[in-house]
């Protein structure tokens, strides 16, 4: 529905910031649409996380506290951190190859600006390489956190020099894992992460909410 589409767009894009209300009204003239999709959008973006609404009280973009969205990227990068050590000693060839090509396909759609792909791609990748680890328990982990909106959001707020170093980074793991370096996999898993967060948070020293 492209109701649906365009007020995901419109959110993950910055037009509505984190906490900001969604009027019906307003939203179908922005969107030139009747209320009926709108109404339908923000019930299916409710479902996806990204808006939250109250009896009485309408809709509005959910926002995450700052401790919350650190969090997330703290475990994010730990477990994921360890699942890229793990599958560089456990991999197959076969495997790596099916990895760096979605990582290919990934650095593809970004150059378009194609970012529902991007998400997709960069879901699947992270996805497979926690299940080359070999541990259900890390799949089990880090499944609610890569499809959580917050990783949405992280790609809206991405500039050029963001999405190339994140590009880059899905790239440059695949390479560690193929070379079976568990050190140079961890780390740029590590650092892929944190440098999402910055993209998202901004610098680390500003006043926590």
């Amino acid at each position: 529905m492209a109701a649906i589409d365009d007020l995901r767009s419109l959110i993950l894009g910055g037009h509505y910031a984190p906490g900001d209300r969604l009027g019906e009204v307003e939203l179908a003239e922005t969107l030139n649409v009747s209320r009926t999709p709108v109404r339908e959008a923000l019930r299916r973006l409710e479902a996806e996380g990204l808006v939250e609404v109250t009896t009485n009280k309408g809709a509005r973009v959910v926002e995450y506290p700052r401790v919350d969205l650190e969090t997330i990227f703290e475990l994010r990068a730990r477990v994921e951190g360890l699942a890229a050590r793990q599958a560089a000693t456990t991999a197959a060839q076969d495997d790596v190859d099916r990895l760096h090509a979605v990582a290919v396909e990934l650095r593809e759609h970004a150059a378009r600006g194609d970012i529902d792909a991007v998400y997709r791609l960069n879901s699947e990748f992270h996805q497979s390489l926690v299940r080359l680890g070999g541990s259900t328990l890390l799949v089990q982990s880090i499944s609610m956190l890569i499809h959580s909106p917050v990783l949405l959001r992280t790609y809206g707020s991405f500039d050029e020099e963001a999405m190339a170093r994140s590009v880059n980074h899905h790239l440059e793991i695949t390479a560690a894992i193929r070379a079976g370096d568990p050190d140079w996999a961890e780390a740029v898993m590590t650092a892929h992460l944190f440098s999402a967060r910055a993209s998202l948070l901004g610098p680390r020293n500003q006043e926590k909410k």
